[in-house]
């Protein structure tokens, strides 16, 4: 099993998919990939969310992952799709325990010193830095990253085509996770691919 900084580090940009109609997913993940980004996290927002999994692991290259899991009943239904990373937006000890305890690679949302120290109590030292913006942005996560030296982060929420680069100019951010490369043809969604996997880090 591919370990989180392996996953972290496959592209720059994690697209962060909200999938209403799983019928769109298989066409999405290949265009997604096409563009350069095979690491897709797709959220459990909808009640279409397992059954994309299912459709977007049947493309080649790509790595589907389970985002927004908030509670161990979600972490069991997203594992019996094979789900092949799992995150989520905070981090409670129980979920916490379940995933690490399955070894299923796992990032976890944190956006305060006291989660990311609940983080390493559990083993983890990658983290998904969530609400990036609202959370203080890049300035907060300097802040955050200092005394924690041994932390990888994947800012996630408001980070834009144009903030990305900046966000990835700083070393401890491995990738970022972004919605703004869907929505479109699937022409134009691989495009927007192509440009984010290109981003510098």
């Amino acid at each position: 099993m591919t370990d989180i900084a392996t996953i972290m580090q496959t592209s720059p940009v994690i697209p962060v998919l909200v999938i209403d109609d799983a019928a769109t997913a298989k066409p999405l993940a290949e265009a997604l990939v096409a563009g350069g980004l095979r690491v897709l996290e797709v959220t459990m927002r909808t009640p279409a969310a397992l059954d994309a999994i299912r459709e977007m692991k049947k493309v080649p290259g790509a790595i589907v992952g389970a985002g927004t899991v908030v509670n161990t009943d979600q972490f069991e239904q997203v594992m019996a799709e094979d789900a092949e990373f799992i995150v989520s937006p905070g981090l409670s000890d129980r979920l916490g325990q379940a995933i690490v305890g399955s070894r299923v690679p796992f990032l976890p949302g944190v956006a305060t010193a006291g989660d990311i120290m609940r983080g390493l109590d559990l083993g983890l030292t990658h983290f998904k830095f969530f609400p990036a913006e609202t959370s203080g942005g890049l300035k907060a996560l300097k802040a955050l990253a200092a005394p924690f030296h041994q932390c990888r982060f994947c800012p996630t929420g408001g980070i834009t085509e144009a903030s990305a680069p900046e966000w990835l100019g700083f070393g401890p951010v491995l990738c970022v996770g972004g919605s703004w490369v869907t929505g479109g043809t699937m022409a134009e969604v691989e495009a927007k691919a192509r440009v984010a996997a290109a981003l510098p880090r």
